[in-house]
């Protein structure tokens, strides 16, 4: 296999190098350190922390491409899951089952005809008879993941005990730590197990498993979150501090701009902008090697449209914070000292409004993740081939109406894209408490 990387996947590694400096600038800065440290103390910024860098860990497997030698481009998550993406049905088959939802008419050999839900292939298939073994055979798995749950995290927990009597994680509340720790592996164990034999939460209408599709989806609620924040951060930033500080006719255009744009349907701006996205796709695609270069360039397009038309709120913010600090002492003195502008913005302030920076990021996190799953749903949002919770909910919502209701892609969806924004949300009230000098006061 070739490594063979895209454009998004580079943009997250960046970002992720981009995250390791600014980890070791804020260790050199008690004035950075101390807020982080009280995240670190509290019981659910700790919890949400962990099962964040979960779903960062599987969006990066699946940001590492490669090529097999037939051609096709896999991620290290899909070698990772082979056996979840091989296994295919022909169509809907309920979690756990051993045959499908819809039913087939066969012939029998005297010529009478019945309808049946077949076998299926792959779930359940090292079952002889499925109504007498499938219980018990799902408790056994059920005990033999948590079981193996338990001992990986037993090894996990003596380690970080025996690094917590050195110091080393002495700031952590080490039970929410433990606990938060058993409840994830018992989840992938579980999980891994039952994955082995079973479709665990269904498959879809083209027989794909459904888990599969879900743990995929990550990868797009992150780039959505993620690399829209990369294209929104540098306007709002600089138009902001800019109107703020400089005022007069400078704060006048930046007001007129982001008044005009709030000013627009949220919705009807972004579709504008992706339909005409797509339509100078379709006219040129020689721009694409494969199919998966093509659906990764409307991703990444779909985060530029994302981030240029988000940047008005924390445009505002930063505006009114600037407006406050050019009347301060220390920056009237640094202007009576015959210090420039840019410095001053570059010294004084732009580092005294990055918590609010650093605050406002966090929260449109999750809003970000929720608008590509509308956006998608509308058919605005990623590409049809591009696994994402939002495709995953528009091709469910048609089939809420069939007998049998297929219930199962709608509700791993949700579940999948809920435990994401919960955990984000949560973890966004702890760092609000820990950055904003109101609520330390």
């Amino acid at each position: 296999m070739s490594f063979t990387p895209l454009w998004t996947d580079a943009l997250l590694w960046l970002l992720v190098a981009a995250a390791i400096v600014m980890v070791f600038y804020v260790r050199r800065r008690p004035h950075l350190r101390e807020p982080w440290r009280q995240v670190g103390r509290s019981r659910l910024g700790v919890a949400s922390a962990i099962v964040l860098s979960l779903f960062l860990g599987i969006g990066l497997l699946d940001s590492i491409h490669l090529t097999t030698p037939k051609g096709t481009v896999l991620s290290v998550l899909d070698v990772w899951l082979d056996d979840l993406r091989d296994n295919t049905e022909t169509t809907y088959s309920a979690p756990l089952a051993t045959h499908a939802a819809s039913l087939e008419t066969i012939t029998d050999a005297d010529g009478t005809t019945r309808r049946i839900a077949p076998r299926l292939q792959f779930g359940g298939a090292h079952l002889i008879d499925p109504a007498a073994e499938r219980g018990a055979d799902i408790r056994a798995r059920l005990f033999s993941g948590g079981a193996k749950a338990l001992a990986v995290w037993a090894v996990v927990a003596i380690a970080l005990l025996a690094w917590r009597r050195r110091g080393g994680v002495a700031v952590l509340p080490i039970r929410t730590v433990l606990g938060t720790l058993l409840a994830v592996a018992l989840a992938i164990g579980v999980l891994r197990e039952l994955a082995a034999g079973y479709h665990v939460f269904g498959t879809d209408k083209v027989g794909q498993d459904v888990l599969y599709l879900s743990l995929k989806s990550i990868r797009t609620g992150l780039m959505i979150g993620l690399l829209t924040t990369l294209v929104m951060l540098p306007l709002a930033l600089f138009l902001g501090v800019a109107a703020g500080y400089f005022r007069g006719w400078v704060d006048d255009v930046i007001q007129y701009v982001y008044t005009v744009l709030s000013s627009i349907p949220y919705v009807l701006l972004i579709a504008a902008a992706v339909l005409m996205m797509q339509v100078t796709m379709s006219n040129h695609p020689e721009w694409f090697d494969s199919l998966e270069a093509r659906a990764d360039l409307r991703l990444l397009f779909l985060c530029v449209i994302l981030g240029l038309t988000s940047w008005t709120g924390l445009c505002r913010l930063l505006r009114a914070e600037t407006l406050k600090l050019r009347e301060t002492d220390y920056v009237e003195a640094a202007r009576a000292a015959g210090v420039g502008p840019l410095r001053i913005l570059s010294r004084h302030v732009v580092p005294n409004v990055m918590h609010i920076v650093l605050i406002q990021i966090t929260l449109d996190f999750s809003a970000l993740v929720l608008a590509e799953a509308v956006l998608s749903y509308v058919g605005v949002g990623v590409d049809p081939s591009t696994p994402s919770w939002g495709n995953m909910i528009n091709a469910a919502r048609l089939e809420l109406a069939r007998e049998p209701v297929v219930w199962w892609s709608l509700t791993a969806a949700f579940a999948f894209m809920f435990t994401l924004v919960l955990a984000a949300n949560l973890f966004a009230d702890q760092v609000r408490e820990a950055f904003d000098p109101r609520r330390r006061s």
